[in-house]
């Protein structure tokens, strides 16, 4: 289950693969200019959804590049031949490529001044076609099977509430805006803020062009993926319906909608998520993802398989203990590939329809460039060959290709780039908590490290709660690293990746024992060696800016610490964050105002009493998930007490879009560091040998 503040033992690498800590594109270091800086950021590229063609041959993928003069990552379109890796162009903007059944067209979104549109190009002639004109930003594309026509998920407008009538503004006159009414229980969302009036619904229209046709209406939201019926009579989706669907957080249902006649079927009823849904290629069953909502903090996705209408459900992944995160059938029908992340890793396994598991890829990269989380994306040909993002820790996520039992990596986006740079060397450190739990961590180093010499040490703590990082490459280890520091990242617990029961020790009471895990791993770096504990700094962003809060609230240890927006006071975060009944629901038991002391015995705030540590505060100015508040609260309270403080805000940025903006990203690292140098002391001299 995906939790609001989001947003790795080391991963076993597939054949071809480097490992990280070999970096074969990294030179000798010569001096400052092999350096990774922020401006480096300017020069990284990322590959995303790779879509592999119905006969394997051809790969189409999401290239997103950050430019310079518009400070904006921009995504184009690559086409790949797989038997010799050769790249060429498909377009210089767009997304979400999905290959026609016959494989002879590709449909993909891209901009067209005002919004996004869907657009086809036939692959023999390199002619294409728009073939929406409705605003709305087509999304969840998927062909018919007859491949004749898309379907497509897109906004439809609405009226915004009013409550009474203005005067009549006089022709010509300068008037004020006019109220905003807000009667929604979610009125606004981290990144789009303030909801605009409207809601999202499922469209279909001829693959050629022409009129859309709207399928599902009313008052709720209908998301994707979309999956057709072979015989292309029905569209299986997922979405919040009912008299009480704006009221539910997660209650999704599997939905078949007629697409003749747009009747509504619904598939699922159980109290928990139901979303995902796939049918299968002979349309006898479905498979979807979901789990049954015991208002804990964290469940796995399962992956369950029912008859073409969903029924009889049985879980293929109950015994697995991992969260899925996709899944797609097999052309047989006899099996599913999935995804899931396993012990800080994101794998891709092929899973029976009797619930065996066998896994096939283990170095699945992707997603995000300046944190080490895990992600990525896949896709698979009829035949089964695996077009998917990989990679390591050298460098952002490349196109990958498992067939044959073997994985192959088929670009190096950013070759010339890590080929110039001396890159941080990335190791497992081994952890043990307190009651003896075996905790993942690990640590990056300086490649010109003098042996023996100690390291000022940032400990950079993930957010989630409930989510996982991983050793894979971040811009923000990278800068830490070119600075002189060791970084260390863990997943204490309450992280995704080690079942459902460590997830969830710290259901109902988090902060609490995570930061003894996170203590005890800097403990390790300490004891071996690599760790100055004279100079040991703390810095994480949203959940891990709640524990670095934490954190200088009950130890002194710390020369410096960055809060990036954290959660300071839990009842103020409740009632301002976007997903308003998300917090009181699934991380507490009671409301804020029936059990206030719950609240503030886990909140921040109640600690800043004992901070001593000079703590640098740092949010996005358009922050709906832990809005500016909480950040501008401790700033406050820091200053009170006279504790050395700043507050820096990201302007423009979300929660989620937080590091969006390459200039934004360097730049917020860059104020990291400062606020570290500025209290960092000389580390001693190594000991001579022989003592």
């Amino acid at each position: 289950m995906r939790l609001p503040f989001a947003i790795l033992i080391p991963a076993l690498l597939a054949a071809g693969a480097a490992p990280a800590q070999q970096q074969p594109n990294a030179a000798p270091v010569d001096g400052p200019s092999r350096r990774f800086t922020g401006a480096d950021l300017f020069g990284l590229s990322i590959a995303a959804d790779p879509q592999i063609s119905p006969d394997g041959r051809t790969i189409v993928y999401v290239r997103r590049t950050a430019d310079v003069m518009t400070d904006r990552m921009q995504s184009s379109l690559w086409l790949i031949d797989v038997a010799s890796g050769r790249q060429s162009p498909f377009a210089t903007q767009g997304g979400s490529p999905r290959w026609s059944p016959d494989g002879t067209r590709i449909a993909y979104v891209a901009g067209d001044g005002s919004g996004s549109q869907l657009f086809v190009r036939w692959l023999a002639t390199g002619a294409s076609t728009r073939v929406t004109s409705f605003p709305g930003d087509p999304q969840a594309l998927a062909w018919s099977p007859d491949g004749t026509r898309l379907a497509y998920i897109a906004t439809v407008a609405g009226e915004p509430a009013s409550l009474g009538k203005a005067p009549a503004k006089p022709e010509g006159a300068s008037w004020a805006e006019p109220l905003q009414v807000i009667d929604r229980v979610n009125y606004r969302s981290d990144g789009p803020g303030y909801i605009k009036p409207g809601h999202d619904h499922l469209f279909v229209v001829a693959a050629d062009g022409g009129a859309a046709r709207q399928l599902t209406f009313g008052a709720f939201d209908d998301g994707g993926p979309l999956s057709w019926t072979p015989d292309g009579r029905e569209i299986v989706f997922a979405a919040i319906r009912g008299p009480d669907a704006d009221r539910q957080v997660m209650n999704s249902d599997v939905i078949a909608v007629d697409v003749t006649t747009a009747t509504l079927r619904q598939l699922t009823t159980r109290d928990g998520p139901d979303d995902r849904a796939r049918v299968s290629p002979d349309g006898s069953r479905i498979a979807w993802q979901g789990f049954d909502d015991k208002r804990r903090s964290y469940e796995n996705a399962e992956l369950y398989v029912g008859d073409r209408n969903a029924g009889a459900p049985r879980s293929l992944t109950a015994s697995l203990d991992r969260g899925m995160e996709d899944a797609v059938w097999a052309a047989d029908g006899r099996s599913l590939y999935a995804s899931y992340d396993d012990r800080g890793a994101r794998r891709i396994a092929r899973i029976g329809l009797d619930g065996r598991v066998t896994p096939l890829v283990d170095n699945v990269q992707g997603g995000g460039l300046d944190r080490p989380y895990t992600g990525g994306d896949f896709s698979v040909s009829k035949a089964g060959a695996i077009a998917y993002t990989g990679g390591d820790a050298g460098a952002p996520a490349d196109v990958w290709i498992w067939t044959g039992g073997k994985a192959r990596r088929l670009t190096q986006l950013n070759a010339v780039m890590t080929g110039a740079k001396a890159l941080a060397p990335v190791r497992k450190v081994a952890v043990v908590a307190p009651d003896g739990r075996p905790i993942d961590a690990w640590l990056a180093t300086p490649p010109n490290r003098v042996a023996g010499k100690r390291l000022p040490l940032i400990l950079e703590i993930h957010g989630g709660p409930n989510s996982a990082y991983g050793p894979s490459f971040a811009t923000d280890v990278q800068l830490y690293v070119a600075a002189g520091y060791a970084v260390l990242w863990t997943n204490p617990r309450g992280s995704t990746s080690y079942g459902a029961e460590f997830a969830n020790l710290i259901d109902k009471n988090y902060p609490s024992a995570d930061y003894d895990d996170l203590i005890a791993a800097v403990d390790a770096a300490i004891a071996d060696g690599t760790a100055d504990p004279d100079n040991l700094f703390v810095t994480g962003g949203s959940g891990g800016g709640v524990l670095t809060a934490w954190i200088v609230g009950k130890t002194n240890r710390f020369k410096a610490a960055a809060t990036q927006k954290p959660v300071i006071n839990w009842v103020s975060e409740a009632l301002t964050m976007d997903n308003t009944l998300f917090t009181s629901r699934y991380w507490f038991t009671k409301l804020p105002w029936e059990d206030p002391m719950s609240y503030w015995n886990r909140s921040p705030l109640s600690l800043v009493g004992n901070v001593r540590t000079p703590t640098l505060v740092v949010v996005g100015s358009d922050d709906y998930r832990t809005p500016v508040s909480e950040s501008e609260q401790y700033y406050a309270a820091l200053q009170i007490r006279g504790v050395p403080t700043a507050l820096v805000k990201v302007p423009g940025a979300s929660h989620g879009g937080f590091t969006a903006r390459p200039s934004q990203s360097a730049g917020k690292a860059a104020a990291i560091l400062a606020w570290f140098d500025r209290y960092r002391t000389p580390a001693p001299a190594p000991a001579p040998a022989g003592q």
